[in-house]
């Protein structure tokens, strides 16, 4: 107890802080402790997870390559942005999470994981360190059920005046140039319902609960999977697409291979997933 002791006010003294609160005969954690303690756990996690990787795994094992997909990215571009680190020279073995962009960006910061990908870059609300790579843009198509887009009245987009509506949620980039371009043309549609998941939005439209949005590029995988049909296109509106990384240049040899080959893909003039 007592070299414990000594340690911990060594400790205390080299952060300049009360790490400890004196109840009684007994020590409590200060506020400042528990911060310092949540740190304390997540190196002793990364290292057991580091002496895990080095001794456990057998050897020619594949290169761990660790991903985070913003809920709000597509699927489909995900997978086709993600597909050339499974062709690489060297075996990697990739591990895909999806969640929103602040729960990504704080595994990224304890290099939990070594990716986002992200419809957006890094907002200013969000402390964690990282570096923003633009893969690239595309123009949004929007899509209905052969029957519902029957019912629609004129002519695109026109038609989609007083239509039911399903939206990404407010707060979302691409929410924000959709809004704008529907009043830019004096157009209201009935909004049904909004999403933070795309897959979702798109599960909904394809039982025709309203018009859906997608992105431009992958308009025929869309109208194939879910049985739809597009309605139109808009130019104006941009859906676009980040890497987010620790590194500002981008160093581990699976990430570049994902951005350069990302940017080949998004940055072509008349890109096309089909």
């Amino acid at each position: 107890p007592q070299t414990i002791s000594g340690q911990l006010r060594l400790l205390e003294e080299s952060l300049g802080l009360e790490l400890f609160n004196r109840v009684g005969r007994n020590l409590e954690l200060s506020e400042d402790g528990r911060l310092v303690l949540s740190y304390a756990d997540e190196i002793f996690s990364l290292g057991n997870e580091m002496e895990e990787t080095i001794h456990h795994l057998p050897g020619g094992r594949p290169q761990l390559f660790k991903v985070g997909v913003v809920d709000m990215v597509p699927r489909s571009i995900a997978h086709r942005i993600l597909e050339p680190a499974l062709h690489m020279p060297e075996p990697v073995r990739m591990v895909c999470r999806e969640a929103s962009l602040d729960s990504l960006m704080a595994e990224l910061s304890v290099h939990r994981i070594d990716l986002v990908l992200a419809d957006r870059p890094i907002p200013s609300t969000v402390s964690a360190r990282g570096f923003s790579h633009k893969l690239g843009e595309c123009a949004v198509s929007f899509f209905a059920t052969p029957e519902l887009s029957g019912n629609l009245a004129g002519g695109f987009p026109d038609c989609l005046d007083g239509a039911p509506m399903l939206l990404p949620s407010i707060g979302n980039q691409l929410r924000a140039g959709i809004d704008l371009w529907l009043d830019k043309q004096r157009i209201q549609p009935r909004l049904v319902a909004e999403f933070d998941d795309s897959a979702l939005m798109k599960a909904f439209g394809q039982e025709g609960a309203g018009i859906f949005i997608a992105p431009a590029v992958i308009e025929a995988e869309v109208e194939r999977q879910y049985r739809v049909k597009s309605i139109g296109r808009v130019d104006e509106v941009k859906e676009h697409f980040y890497a987010i990384s620790i590194e500002r240049r981008v160093l581990h040899p699976v990430v570049a291979e994902v951005v350069g080959k990302a940017r080949k893909l998004l940055l072509a003039k008349e890109p096309s997933l089909k």
